[in-house]
């Protein structure tokens, strides 16, 4: 017979274990500054290549040889429309890719945010823009339409454009959340985000193989695509409250490959893509082209040599030696992401929910964790009782 003496000691029993449970320190967050990240999951082909330091390429019989000249920490030359990588140097060697970032922003935020929607700036939206950062020239109180934004972020690579955008797709953190996902849904695990602008922030990573699968996955989306290729454009200086512009400014892309600028020439057959600069990362870029129905595209990473044209110059050589070697070399890796990651989910989260799980951190989680201890606890002191009063009614 359970008597209410015996109830209440199990249920004591029972409180003392889930009291226990919920006073263990909760589990470390997954996503802060300081930890590190965990090393990178392979390529779907020649999974352990890419990962090994050095310079990877399979010749057959009369392909051409590598250029020498490339001096940058990390390259990787690609086929954009198989996902097969020809050559890479240190292509998951994790470095701070700078402005290229903003491939990344751009894969994770338009989905959410129409084209033809207007938004009129407030300066809070504008507070968080980084000393120094390149601008497109955004002003509180304008009425911008949200492609002008995008065109701003694509040539100006302007972070006060970004951190509008940023805003409007759920704020800075949520939107940084929302980019860590998609890289890890495009099988980019070496990717780590901090700042969405790219701006030099600390433990903000990526590299040569991820900023490839970004631009590949870019090229995909007609739209990335053509904010990508655009040269140049007006930018409305100011505006009315219904978007229409009173002025505009010219604004040009500030990848050399495709505008030909400063010296630089322009690529035969660039489709375009993104480049980066900070003191901290050096010079970054994504780039593709075609020759006929081929088309590749190459990353490279802070060369070493050459100063702050070499990063063209270098990208350059990568491009001729892939148009030559094309289908005179074995593949070393693949840019495709393994099947389970491909089908894992990159819906948004809501800006509300975010900021719970922010303040709460894993604490919610945890609490589910000791009601569920402590029901079992629960459950399990009243079953011992029960069958231990009836093994000594015999006595």
């Amino acid at each position: 017979m359970i008597t209410r003496s015996s109830v209440r000691g199990a249920l004591a029993g029972a409180g003392f274990a889930l009291c226990t449970v919920s006073l263990l320190p909760p589990p470390a967050a997954a996503a802060t500054r300081d930890d590190p990240l965990p090393p990178p999951r392979p390529a779907s082909v020649n999974k352990a290549l890419l990962h090994r330091p050095g310079t990877h390429v399979r010749l057959r019989p009369g392909a051409p040889r590598l250029p020498r000249e490339v001096s940058a920490l990390s390259w990787l030359v690609a086929d954009a429309a198989t996902g097969e990588v020809l050559a890479a140097r240190d292509a998951h060697r994790r470095l701070p890719p700078a402005s290229t970032m903003k491939t990344l922003f751009a894969l994770t935020a338009p989905p959410r945010l129409s084209p033809a929607a207007l938004h009129t700036v407030t300066a809070t939206e504008l507070s968080g823009v980084g000393e120094g950062s390149s601008v497109v020239g955004v002003t509180p109180g304008g009425t911008y339409r949200i492609a002008d934004l995008w065109r701003g972020v694509f040539l100006s690579s302007g972070n006060d454009a970004v951190h509008v955008l940023a805003e409007l797709n759920g704020g800075w953190k949520v939107t940084a959340a929302q980019m860590q996902a998609k890289a890890r849904a495009l099988g980019a695990l070496d990717t780590r985000v901090v700042s969405p602008d790219g701006y030099d922030a600390p433990g903000q990573v990526s590299s040569a193989y991820d900023l490839a699968v970004f631009g590949r996955s870019g090229l995909a989306d007609p739209q990335f695509a053509q904010y990508a290729a655009t040269v140049d454009t007006r930018f409305p200086g100011g505006t009315r409250r219904d978007g229409s512009p009173t002025w505009t400014f010219g604004i040009r892309n500030t990848n050399r490959l495709l505008t030909g600028a400063d010296g630089v020439k322009k690529y035969p057959g660039i489709i375009g893509l993104k480049n980066g600069y900070t003191s901290h990362a050096g010079h970054t870029l994504i780039a593709a082209a075609h020759r006929g129905s081929r088309r590749l595209l190459v990353t490279v990473m802070n060369p070493q040599k050459g100063g702050g044209h070499a990063v063209y110059e270098e990208a350059r050589s990568l491009l001729d030696w892939g148009f030559s070697a094309a289908g005179r070399v074995h593949p070393v890796g693949s840019l495709t992401p393994p099947a389970g990651l491909r089908d894992a989910p990159t819906a948004p989260v809501p800006a509300a929910q975010a900021a719970a799980l922010e303040e709460s951190g894993s604490g919610s989680a945890y609490s589910w964790l000791a009601a569920l201890v402590g029901a079992a606890c629960l459950t399990a002191g009243v079953i011992m009782w029960t069958r231990g009063g009836r093994r000594r009614r015999p006595r």
